[in-house]
């Protein structure tokens, strides 16, 4: 399952889903829409905590909003009431709050919840960005979801970054995928770790063209396929990895809809999504 949504984001929710994790079709329809914040969902992330709810996280403005939304389901169809978290209200200089990403770290039995956020006046070197455009990572942890930590910094890389996305291979191996968004990079770059909460390396040199962002990913065999919005050519593109170091466009051998936009992978039982789909031909 691939979480998505359309331009300009007032619809809610949308789901394309794949038997192979390469080639993606579209299920028709929209699951929940947004009512808090701006009205907006934009870059929606889903995650399946061990009692098999889906717990769903969304960037709700695109600015003068410190929360983002949160709503969770047992079938993807039926959603409870959607609820603003104040993340970043407690630090004043925040300008936003942009795509919020769900991790469970199986180790502490806690979800995380990473996102972008622009602080005035943190000190972080701000280099050729607005002092209002130069976000760092920032995360939230939880255990129900009812209660919150304190944020706490992430990731400052030295310079700005987005769209963080994170994948555990084994004991002591985590990889963070994540946007450089300072001009002129705009693109992807990976850095690991020996825990979910890091510390983190240093950024590697980008695996993609200038101009991506909204990675997501998917292991499909011995395989690590990376997918991500190649905005200005309006298409979404991939890459296959099997080490992270290594990197393989694979843009051509994969397909994914039209109009899709920055969301986040996931699996769910194939009788959860033959349900969705007769949902959405009831319509």
């Amino acid at each position: 399952m691939f979480t998505s949504f359309h331009e300009p984001a007032d619809e809610g929710l949308r789901f394309l889903y794949s038997e192979d994790g390469i080639h993606w079709d579209s299920i028709a329809g929209t699951w929940l829409k947004p009512e808090i914040g701006m009205n907006i969902m934009r870059d929606p992330s889903i995650v399946v905590g061990p009692d098999s709810t889906y717990h769903l996280v969304w960037t709700i403005a695109w600015k003068g909003d410190t929360g983002f939304g949160y709503a969770s389901s047992k079938d993807l169809i039926n959603w409870s009431e959607q609820r603003r978290i104040p993340a970043m209200d407690s630090i004043a200089s925040t300008q936003n709050l942009w795509a919020p990403e769900l991790f469970y770290d199986d180790v502490k039995d806690q979800f995380m919840i990473i996102y972008a956020s622009c602080v005035v006046d943190a000190g972080f070197d701000v280099g050729i960005e607005d002092e209002k455009n130069n976000h760092r990572l920032y995360y939230v942890t939880t255990k129900d979801f009812n209660t919150f930590s304190e944020p706490k910094l992430f990731y400052d890389p030295g310079f700005s970054c987005i769209d963080a996305t994170l994948v555990k291979r084994g004991t002591d191996d985590y990889v963070m995928v994540v946007k450089d968004n300072t001009r002129p990079n705009r693109n992807i770059k990976v850095a690991f770790a020996k825990s979910a909460e890091g510390p983190y390396s240093p950024a590697s040199e980008p695996f993609t063209e200038s101009f991506t962002e909204g990675p997501s990913v998917a292991k499909v065999g011995d395989d690590y396929y990376i997918y991500y919005d190649t905005y200005r050519k309006f298409i979404y593109s991939a890459h296959k990895t099997k080490d992270f170091v290594t990197f393989t466009d694979v843009t051509d051998s994969v397909s994914v809809p039209k109009d899709h936009k920055h969301g986040t992978i996931f699996r769910a039982p194939r009788s959860v999504v033959k349900n969705l789909i007769e949902a959405s031909n009831k319509k």
